[in-house]
């Protein structure tokens, strides 16, 4: 994230962690490169556009913790990676409930073609009230109205991005003159319930003329969005029954869609704390953890979640809330997992180094059997890689655990050549 401290919260206070450089240009295409080293298949930029002022009911907290706030722009940190790489890909976040969809459509098209086909979308539609008072309105629209929103939005950018321009426009013809056959560029007219468009797509075609959509939702609503559109959806599962419970349903309603269940890649959060063995990973971890502030992860947690953690005491039990925020977020503490019921501390502890996913934490070979055994329990196809300290998390992965996973035949040894979508949808490799 284009922030200080993103979901390992007080840890921008590490010695190692250089996440402060995020304002500058060579952070990025550093960090860019070292993924590319390692073969990533890309770099997830997630996003929020406001602030989290539920805990306590003000901003105060996220500011002392720097808790995505501040946060700069993530479409432009993308060019300047792409610069200095040739196969890792982007994927950008970006919350459609404030932007018309017509200058959207422009700005992922140039992206794409300034990457050569490595974008990819991560379809937001927002969850904090703050972001719809800095754009003009009293409170967010509701969780599901956001997403009747969202489904409108796809309408029209989707019809730009592929039929406004045909195949062949741009012919580039110097000896007649003619850049662009007319003929060939149509007038895309869209009136739905929230979104007017009556214009051709002001960018010739890109390389993938959509970008590879991303998708996070888990709940009713989002479910049913990632069904129709998602090619690739992130899970955050505290836990195996939660994250196995995700991938059901979002396989289940890829099918309802006529759509085969296997043609979306599921990606489940993971934060990895390793070294040369378990004992010096375990050693790392409890270092990370002496510079946690639990108040921000609680920050956080009251962002996602829309519950005010501050009016609870540590040891209350979290309830089942049903209110405007992340419905998946508050879902899977209670009732996707009823079994397992986390004190306010509990969920503080567990969220301040990996967020909403689970952290693994041993030496290459302990890693490796964790997520082979994550896979196989749960059914995602790989995973989305957080960080404890930036980019050592990803320094450390790189050095103990890639080679341990190229040693069983889990991960790839060299690049596949093609755009996102065509690297993402090669097919899977399986263990030897």
């Amino acid at each position: 994230m284009t922030c200080v401290s993103h979901q390992a919260s007080g840890l921008w206070r590490h010695p190692n962690d250089q996440a402060y450089r995020y304002k500058t240009i060579s952070y990025w295409t550093e960090l860019a490169q070292i993924l590319e080293k390692g073969l990533f298949d890309g770099l997830f930029i997630a996003d929020v556009l406001g602030t989290y002022d539920v805990y306590g009911g003000s901003p105060d907290a996220a500011l002392r913790n720097a808790a995505q706030v501040p946060v700069n722009d993530p479409a432009v940190t993308i060019a300047a990676m792409a610069a200095v790489t040739k196969h890792l890909g982007f994927g950008l976040t970006a919350a459609l409930s404030y932007e018309h969809p017509y200058p959207f459509a422009r700005r992922m098209s140039t992206l794409d073609h300034l990457t050569q086909g490595r974008i990819g979308w991560n379809i937001v539609t927002g969850y904090l009230d703050s972001a719809a008072r800095g754009n003009g309105h009293i409170r967010q629209e509701s969780h599901d109205t956001r997403y009747d929103i969202a489904h409108d939005y796809l309408d029209v950018v989707t019809n730009l991005w592929n039929n406004s321009w045909d195949d062949g426009a741009v012919l580039h013809d110097k000896e007649r003159g003619v850049y662009t056959d007319p003929s060939k560029v149509h007038r895309i007219t869209h009136n739905g319930p929230y979104f007017s468009v009556d214009a051709i797509h002001l960018c010739e075609p890109s390389p993938q003329r959509t970008p590879v959509l991303y998708q996070a939702g888990t709940s009713r609503k989002g479910r049913a969005f990632a069904g129709k559109y998602a090619e690739c959806v992130f899970l955050a599962g505290p836990s195996v029954i939660v994250a196995k419970n995700g991938v059901e349903t979002i396989r289940s309603e890829v099918s309802a869609q006529g759509r085969k269940a296997e043609s979306v890649r599921i990606f489940s959060l993971v934060t990895v704390v390793t070294g040369a063995n378990d004992a010096e990973a375990h050693a790392k971890y409890d270092e990370y953890r002496s510079y946690v502030s639990l108040e921000g992860a609680l920050t956080l947690m009251s962002g996602w979640t829309g519950v005010d953690f501050s009016t609870y005491s540590p040891d209350e039990p979290v309830k089942h809330i049903r209110n405007d925020a992340i419905h998946s977020a508050i879902d899977a503490l209670t009732v996707t997992d009823p079994d397992r019921v986390w004190t306010v501390r509990e969920l503080a502890e567990h969220s301040a180094i990996g967020g909403l996913g689970v952290t693994f934490i041993g030496g290459p070979e302990t890693i490796a059997d964790k997520m082979e055994k994550w896979i196989d329990q749960t059914g995602v196809d790989g995973f989305n890689l957080a960080y404890a300290v930036t980019p050592g998390s990803f320094e450390d992965f790189i050095k103990y655990v890639i080679p341990e996973l190229q040693r069983r035949g889990r991960y790839k040894t060299k690049y596949r050549e093609g755009t996102l979508r065509e690297k993402l949808f090669s097919p899977i490799v399986k263990n030897k």
